[in-house]
């Protein structure tokens, strides 16, 4: 199978949130989102977060060992968020969703670290941007989100125990609000 090539660009959330207003979505339109976390490595072992030679050795990992087309659309750091495979094609992240699904890692190991403060916080705000984001680009419900543990075809905890679906879908839902209100305030 040959390898769909990244795009490998680090972004801010609101640079994010440009990014994704400039895609064109002609060949291939997700109908949901799947949250994973990197599990290894850790927060603890990522202290600035995502480098571009992490990418480039997750390209080795996803291509090389596992001999995968593609891997996950996003990576999630405390800093920001790292586009891997284009979002306007699909990618290689839960078995049962490939086709169907954008694939979006958060960085830390969720059954071991906090997920409600520190640097797991922030991800979390992060990850809720990235989503909201993404459920206003492409007009997805929020509550179409899955958790990668509830594929089918998957045996592990992933996200990880820490990870509440409900609690990211409602901080996505009002992180939409948010920015629907912001819209019509009078300045």
């Amino acid at each position: 199978m040959a390898w769909k090539q990244i795009v490998g660009k680090a972004y801010d959330m609101s640079a994010f949130a440009e990014y994704c207003d400039g895609l064109v979505w002609s060949t291939w339109r997700p109908s949901f989102a799947v949250l994973h976390n990197t599990g290894v490595p850790t927060l603890a072992q990522r202290p600035n977060g995502l480098t571009s030679q992490h990418i480039a050795n997750l390209v080795a990992f996803y291509r090389d060992q596992k001999g995968w087309s593609a891997g996950p659309h996003l990576f999630v750091d405390d800093r920001q968020v790292w586009v891997f495979t284009p979002l306007t094609t699909s990618g290689v992240h839960s078995p049962s969703w490939n086709s169907l699904a954008l694939g979006l890692e958060m960085l830390g190991d969720f059954d071991t670290e906090s997920f409600t403060s520190g640097r797991g916080l922030q991800v979390r705000k992060n990850t809720v941007s990235v989503l909201a984001t993404l459920s206003a680009t492409l007009g997805l419900d929020p509550t179409s989100m899955r958790l990668h543990r509830e594929d089918p075809l998957t045996t592990h905890a992933c996200p990880g125990t820490k990870v509440r679906k409900l609690e990211v879908v409602q901080a996505v839902q009002d992180e939409l609000t948010q920015r629907h209100d912001g819209e019509h305030a009078i300045a």
